[in-house]
């Protein structure tokens, strides 16, 4: 008796395995956008209604200006922010300055002498 199905034993595991990722990840695809596509809207509208808020149009939204904030105090307060950001960057010379080292010959960290057979 011989058992040789080892190796399509190994390929249709490999197989399960691939149709099943395929099916989770196109399955979470599909919840995803039926979710954003028609549950959603429905959340949305339940919470207009829970909160009883009609949609207000931008024209009928009114900006209250304050009458103190001038021209002086924006200039003032943008000057400030333009110095304090400039502030933060130091202006160094891109110059790069490399010095080799020269260690010291040293018998401690030689390799060469861990590889002699000495008796």
């Amino acid at each position: 008796m011989t058992h040789i199905p080892l190796i399509t034993d190994q390929i249709s595991e490999g197989y399960v395995i691939l149709i099943s990722g395929l099916l989770i990840v196109f399955g979470a695809l599909l919840t995803l956008s039926l979710f954003f596509k028609f549950g959603l809207p429905i959340i949305l509208y339940i919470y207009k209604v829970i909160t009883k808020r009609k949609d207000k149009k931008i024209s009928e939204i009114k900006v209250d200006a304050d009458e103190e904030f001038t021209g002086e105090i924006a200039g003032a307060i943008s000057a400030a922010i333009h110095l304090y950001l400039n502030e933060q960057h130091d202006h160094e010379s891109a110059i790069l300055t490399i010095k080799q080292v020269k260690k010291p010959y040293s018998p401690w960290s030689s390799k060469i002498y861990g590889t002699q057979h000495r008796l």
